[in-house]
């Protein structure tokens, strides 16, 4: 029988949001197979996120988080399927915690989708840039760099795209991993629709004064 890991079970349970236990058993089941796992999930009534994507998810909450004593302020609106699960204390917990995590990690897109082409590009060539710099790199072949910087551009979702980005309380798992595991356990479509961070004095110019050449002034008056 093929030896079932601790990461494949992640990985099922990633895909799925079925529970740890559930996938475990499912890939005994299926010795090792994760295609047949999630067969046997769907089987067993086990619900999946794969299935719920296509739902339609109008409930939900709108949560808000505030930090640094006022300084940081972040409201963002999650959806479900009914107002029960909307009610529930898994889904305000969720909602609560994706709050906080977006005042502490400041992501800039909710998902890839949302990042602009110019941005894509713009990265792009840095990171090219970069490797044409660095002597070990640059007497590469041109597509060996190129494949380089898309594997870099998964660095840059990281930290810049919410749904990709490692959550702050368990770095062991992604914010889009945990939507999956939420939607298996409340059984709903659960997605992330909508996000806003502020920061006070984001966006103003302030005035930085020459001290010395204040005072100069001072002195000749």
């Amino acid at each position: 029988m093929a030896e079932i890991t601790a990461n494949a079970v992640k990985a099922l349970r990633e895909r799925t949001g079925a529970g740890m236990m559930e996938c475990k058993r499912a890939l005994t089941e299926a010795q090792g197979d994760e295609t047949k796992a999630i067969e046997v999930l769907r089987k067993l009534g086990v619900a999946t996120a794969e299935k719920k994507a296509g739902r339609v998810a109008a409930e939900g909450a709108v949560g808000s988080y505030i930090h640094m004593g006022g300084k940081v302020g972040v409201l963002v609106e999650v959806n479900c399927e009914t107002d029960f699960v909307a009610r529930g204390e898994d889904f305000q917990t969720f909602v609560k915690d994706i709050a906080m995590h977006i005042a502490a990690m400041d992501p800039q897109y909710l998902s890839k989708d949302e990042v602009p082409v110019d941005a894509l590009a713009k990265e792009r060539e840095i990171e090219l840039e970069r490797l044409k710099n660095d002597p070990k790199m640059a007497s590469k072949p041109a597509d060996v760099l190129n494949n380089i910087v898309e594997g870099r551009l998964a660095k840059f979702y990281e930290s810049t795209v919410l749904l990709d980005q490692p959550f702050v309380k368990d770095q062991t798992q992604t914010v889009g991993e945990l939507v999956k595991v939420l939607t298996g356990k409340t059984g709903e479509k659960i997605s992330v629709r909508r996000f806003a961070r502020y920061k006070m004095g984001e966006g103003i110019e302030k005035k930085s004064g020459d001290f010395a050449s204040e005072v100069a002034e001072m002195v000749k008056k």
